[in-house]
């Protein structure tokens, strides 16, 4: 159950603090006064969408607070998370919205600890259900019907279609394995006549060394100009170690400094390190001229080679061209090719074994389809029994409804295409609701719907925003019984323009919207939900719930009162007849009588049907005592 509610900066209220009790609860007020925003800001505090225009202007920050009483079924669950009890065994949630650099940041708590968006949402389905303004629009739309006749169908039903969806993606999955094999093997053949041909191509250019290129280009260089290489290199060597035309070849030069710098030794000890020095030169010169001697001398004009290595050449760069574009790049698409054609010569599975797979999966779905076809039917039958009964007293006993099952393709959420069928009136066939049904019809069969699952759902405080629109009379009477009996069973908050249902409330609110004036006086902050004559001339001009806006200009605000016993009256009249005259006021009176008189009843009439319930229950423990014990027999 909702305790209270508190709301700061949210739309046009400043501050708020409302406390509800058990039963029904009302709110009432002029159209537009702000009943919704106070609707709007409970689902926020749970979860629901909020945008930058939720924050109050000249505010940088919205606080909304809802404060539960703590089911003990969720005890476990905040310990699960890790979230801690509070002295009192009260459950708060709360939403603090920011607004900044052109968007909006939100954060949920709930008893002070950060909660992510999974963890809100699974408490949001156990504390409160809201019926919104404009949801009877969405009662003909076959996707909702399908989720809401799952929902009533209970875990059974929902564990069922959650194998489905399984079985489905299962079942996806091999048929676009089937589909990429059937498309694969189209393209098989001609994939492997070309990798075939590039293996070919490839394998007969013998290709190893990624290097291989580079080294024949310095062959080819080599070969080329070996006649010029010969002659230089002789070049160098009479430079270096003798030379025939008569000049001194370097050696001799070496020597004769080395010759020299040893009779110097005798006189300069000193001079040993560079004699040393032109020792090892002369060495290393004598070394270069024997080399380049020998390499000159194996230096041969090679006609033959020089052709296979330009031929090799140009097999080698038109491979590069093709499936390089270097020759490292060419070895890697040669390896890569050999892999293709191995995969593709093996064929993967085969054409057989995938039908087989897909089939086998179809077959598992269309089981899984059939098993939640059955519940949904089981369920469909409790469902039209249990709606045909809420929606009698709601001045609808001659109305007919039935569930639509028909079979369709598999899907995720099943074989069944879902449609509630409806007619209002004897002797009308059974048509579509959106297609059938009015306005006023459709506000009903709505309130049914969740009286319904009120009696298969633990949620503790229903919400109703104006599911009365549309009705009037007789039809808003019974409405306004409907929901003093769910409010046995469940808070009822209910926004509503209905002067019969509101006389029904255990607890009336009145809300309405002022302009404030700040330069009117000093405001002070409200704390608890106001009785409306607690609210002075003065506070109303320059608070709404809420704080002091000294310094800001005019402003437009929110607030709530919580009506006593003659403040109802006038309320009642006001909804009633537009104006609070004695003759509004007696019609006021009339509904007030009305409204206990139906109490009573509906609270007599409770009682009798719970003693005819037990009275079976205790002729039969009765019974039971006159009757000898049984025996237990065990098999022999």
């Amino acid at each position: 159950m909702l305790i209270s509610l508190q709301i700061e900066n949210f739309a046009l209220v400043d501050q708020l603090d409302l406390e509800l009790g058990a039963g029904l609860n009302v709110l009432t007020g002029e159209t537009g006064a702000g009943k919704s925003i106070i609707l709007d800001a409970l689902d926020a505090a749970l979860g629901g969408k909020v945008s930058s225009r939720a924050i109050r202007t000249g505010a940088e920050r919205a606080l909304i607070e809802a404060t539960f009483d703590l089911d003990p079924s969720l005890i476990a669950w905040l310990s699960e998370q890790q979230i801690e009890l509070v002295d009192d065994m009260t459950l708060v949630c709360s939403r603090e919205v920011v607004s900044g650099r052109g968007n909006v940041r939100s954060r949920s708590r709930v008893n002070g600890v950060l909660v992510n968006k999974q963890q809100i949402e699974f408490l949001r389905d156990r504390l409160l259900e809201i019926t919104a303004q404009g949801q009877t629009m969405q009662l003909g739309q076959p996707t909702l019907q399908r989720e809401w006749l799952d929902a009533f169908g209970g875990e059974a039903l929902v564990r069922q279609r959650d194998q489905v969806a399984r079985d489905y993606s299962a079942a996806q999955q091999a048929l676009q394995a089937l589909e990429k094999r059937r498309q694969f093997e189209q393209q098989r053949l001609q994939q492997m006549d070309l990798f075939e041909y590039q293996a070919k191509e490839l394998v007969a250019a013998n290709l190893s060394d990624p290097d291989e290129l580079d080294q024949l280009e310095q062959e080819r260089q080599r070969l080329s100009h070996s006649v010029e290489l010969q002659q230089q290199s002789y070049q160098v060597y009479q430079a270096l170690y003798q030379n025939d035309s008569g000049a001194s070849a370097c050696a001799d030069l070496l020597g004769k400094a080395e010759s020299v710098l040893t009779d110097m030794l005798r006189y300069d000890p000193q001079l040993q390190p560079l004699l040393d020095m032109v020792t090892d030169a002369l060495a290393q010169v004598e070394e270069a001229g024997r080399q380049i001697n020998a390499y000159g001398e194996s230096l041969e004009t090679d006609p033959e080679r020089l052709q296979a290595v330009e031929e090799r050449v140009v097999q080698l760069k038109q491979i590069c061209r093709k499936y390089g574009p270097t020759l490292a790049e060419a070895i890697a698409h040669s390896q890569q090719v050999q892999r293709e054609l191995e995969e593709l010569s093996s064929g993967g599975q085969s054409l057989e074994v995938l039908e087989k797979n897909y089939q086998e999966r179809q077959n598992t779905l269309i089981e899984a389809c059939q098993k939640l076809t059955q519940l949904r039917q089981k369920a469909a039958q409790e469902l039209e029994a249990l709606l045909v009964r809420e929606l009698k007293p709601l001045a609808m006993d001659k109305v007919q409804f039935k569930v639509g099952i028909a079979a369709s393709t598999p899907t995720a959420t099943g074989a069944d295409r879902i449609s509630f069928l409806f007619s209002p009136n004897p002797g009308e066939q059974l048509q579509p609701l959106s297609e059938t049904a009015s306005g006023g019809e459709m506000s009903r069969f709505l309130l049914a719907l969740k009286a319904c699952f009120s009696q298969v759902d633990a949620v503790g405080t229903m919400v109703f925003d104006e599911v009365d629109a549309g009705v009037s009379g007789r039809v808003a009477q019974a409405i306004a019984e409907k929901l003093h009996q769910l409010s046995q069973r469940h808070q009822v908050l209910c926004v509503t323009h209905q002067p019969i249902i509101a006389a029904m409330a255990d607890s009336h609110y009145r809300v309405d919207k002022q302009v404030i004036d700040p330069t009117a006086g000093t405001a002070k902050k409200r704390g608890k939900t106001k009785r409306a004559s607690e609210a002075t001339p003065a506070a109303n001009s320059a608070e709404t719930n809420g704080s002091h806006l000294e310094g800001q200009d005019v402003r437009t605000v929110v607030r709530i009162a919580l009506l006593d016993a003659q403040q109802r009256r006038e309320e009642l009249a006001q909804i009633a007849g537009g104006k609070s005259d004695q003759e509004a006021i007696a019609f006021a009176d009339s509904l007030l009588t009305q409204a206990a008189s139906v109490r009573a009843t509906l609270t007599d009439a409770k009682a009798k049907a719970t003693e005819r319930t037990k009275a079976p229950s205790a002729k039969a423990a009765a019974k039971s005592k006159t009757l000898p014990k049984s025996r237990t027999v065990h098999p022999s």
